[in-house]
C-alpha cells in the first residue's frame, strides 16, 4: 500500500514532462512533414545549385547524431560568425526537431516518389497536364501508400527522441524521472516513465495502422 501511495504521488510529476514530449512531437510532425515534402520535390527538379543545397542539407542532418545538434543549436549558435542567434532551451528544441527530421522525411518523400512509375509522367503529359498539376494529383496521392510505413517509422522513433532534450534542461519526461530517481534511490521512475513511452508509441503505431489500411484501396 506504501508503494502504491509512492507511485501516486510521482506520477504526476513525471508525466508533467509528456506534455513537452507530446508538445514538440505535434510541432516537429507539424513542420517536419511540409519541409520534407518541399525539399524532396527540390531534389528533383532540374536546377543544380539546388540539389546540391538540399543534399548537403540532407546528409548534414542525417550524417550527424541529433545529440550533436542539439548542443550546437542551443550551446554553440550564440557563438557563430556572422549568425550567432541564440533560442531559448524550447526553440532550440523546435528547431533542431523540425530540421533534423525534415531531413529523413525528404528523403523518404524522395523515394516514395520515385517509385512511381515514370508511365504516369507520359500519360499525364499526353493528357496536356503541367507539371505541378501532375505531382499534386497524380504521383504525390500514389506515393503516400509507399510514404506511410517508413513515415510511421520515423513517427515512433521521434516520439522517444524528445528524451534528448533533458541535455538542454529542458524538464520533459526523462528529465522528471531521473530527478526522483535521484532523489529517492529507487527505479520506480523510469518504469513509469517506460510505460508512458509505451502508451505513446502505442498510439502512434495503431495510428499509422489506420492510415495504412484506409489506403488500402490503391491495393484493388
Amino acid at each position: 500500500m506504501e508503494h502504491l501511495n509512492y507511485i501516486m504521488e510521482i506520477t504526476p510529476y513525471i508525466l508533467e514532462g509528456a506534455v513537452f514530449s507530446i508538445q514538440i512531437y505535434v510541432v516537429t510532425m507539424l513542420f517536419a512533414i511540409p519541409l520534407g515534402m518541399l525539399c524532396a520535390l527540390g531534389k528533383l527538379v532540374h536546377f543544380k545549385p539546388l540539389r546540391w543545397l538540399l543534399e548537403a542539407y540532407t546528409w548534414v542532418f542525417r550524417g550527424t547524431p541529433l545529440l550533436l545538434q542539439l548542443f550546437f543549436v542551443y550551446y554553440g549558435l550564440p557563438f557563430v560568425p556572422v549568425i550567432g542567434v541564440e533560442f531559448s532551451r524550447e526553440m532550440a528544441a523546435f528547431v533542431t526537431f523540425i530540421l533534423n527530421y525534415g531531413a529523413y522525411f525528404t528523403e523518404i518523400f524522395r523515394a516514395g516518389i520515385q517509385s512511381i512509375d515514370k508511365g504516369q509522367y507520359e500519360a499525364a503529359k499526353a493528357l496536356g497536364m503541367s507539371y505541378p498539376r501532375t505531382m499534386c494529383s497524380i504521383i504525390i496521392p500514389q506515393a503516400i501508400k509507399v510514404i506511410v510505413p517508413p513515415l510511421g517509422n520515423e513517427a515512433v522513433t521521434l516520439i522517444k527522441d524528445t528524451a534528448l532534450c533533458s541535455v538542454i534542461a529542458i524538464p520533459e519526461m526523462l528529465k522528471n524521472a531521473k530527478a526522483v530517481v535521484a532523489r529517492d534511490a529507487a527505479v520506480s521512475g523510469y518504469i513509469i516513465a517506460a510505460v508512458a513511452y509505451l502508451a505513446m508509441t502505442f498510439v502512434i503505431i495503431n495510428i499509422f495502422k489506420y492510415i495504412e489500411k484506409r489506403l488500402s484501396y490503391y491495393d484493388k
